[in-house]
């Protein structure tokens, strides 16, 4: 999103129970873990993040990139992340 967040949103009642604040720039992408319980966003700042779903805690920052990481997924067994970035590594 524009404001640098992403948020974590309750279906049932329509109610925000995260808002994940860490980023320095625009964050284009949020996802889930396989099992649900860690989100995984990207951003525009060069980095990738892993939060906590149930506290909306950041885990770990990921941020070796030289330029804005645009995509970002957790691998099929959640173990591993997989980043895009625009600085021609992946």
């Amino acid at each position: 999103s524009d404001d640098k967040t992403a948020k974590i949103w309750d279906v049932d009642s329509g109610r925000c129970l995260h808002t994940l604040k860490g980023h320095l720039g625009f964050v284009p992408l949020a996802t889930f873990s396989p099992d649900g319980t860690r989100a995984l966003t990207c951003s525009l700042d060069r980095s990738a993040k892993v939060w906590d779903v149930e506290t909306g805690v950041c885990l770990r920052t990921f941020d070796i990139h030289h330029d804005s990481v645009r995509s970002a997924v957790f691998s099929p067994d959640g173990k591993l992340v997989i980043t895009a970035s625009r600085d021609g590594f992946a």
